[in-house]
């Protein structure tokens, strides 16, 4: 584990991947995310695209749609998002509109990740918004719970 983690930021990684253990307990990918303001987990979710049968059931989307409600602004300038895997392109879009200040994941993506994996775009010039970005938070076992899934799909 990296030696610049704080506690907090273990234990709320910790808090996603128990979000990500009932992902996979309903039939879900094993996917978490809470979403944390002034050291306190504000959202949490979970991924729900298979059962909800919507494409944007991501746990980084639903996390963000309950924080932006808990908070009465759909602005979360000062969150900090935690999640279990390397968001996607839709993901990081909702990180952008919701204006996160930072993104702590676990396992890295390299087939659909893009904040660092198959693409970086924490940084680009596109976006009108910049986050701080940090990977490899408890990524091996954000990775087994993951790789158990697909496993057991096979």
């Amino acid at each position: 584990m990296d030696p610049n983690w704080s506690d907090s930021d273990v234990l709320n990684m910790r808090a996603a991947l128990v979000e990500a253990g009932l992902a996979a307990s309903e039939g879900e990918v094993p996917v978490g995310a809470v979403v944390v303001v002034d050291g306190t987990i504000v959202a949490a979710g979970h991924n729900q695209s298979i059962s909800a049968s919507d494409p944007s059931g991501h746990a980084e989307i639903l996390a963000i749609r309950a924080a932006a409600q808990s908070q009465n602004n759909y602005r979360l300038s000062n969150a900090t998002l935690f999640v279990t895997l390397e968001p996607c392109v839709m993901c990081v879009g909702a990180i952008v509109q919701a204006r996160i200040g930072r993104v702590v994941f676990g396992a890295y993506d390299d087939k659909a990740g893009a904040l660092g994996s198959a693409m970086d775009l924490s940084d680009s010039k596109a976006l009108n918004h910049r986050f701080e970005t940090n990977g490899g938070l408890l990524a091996e076992e954000s990775g087994a719970l993951l790789k158990a899934f697909f496993q057991s799909r096979r």
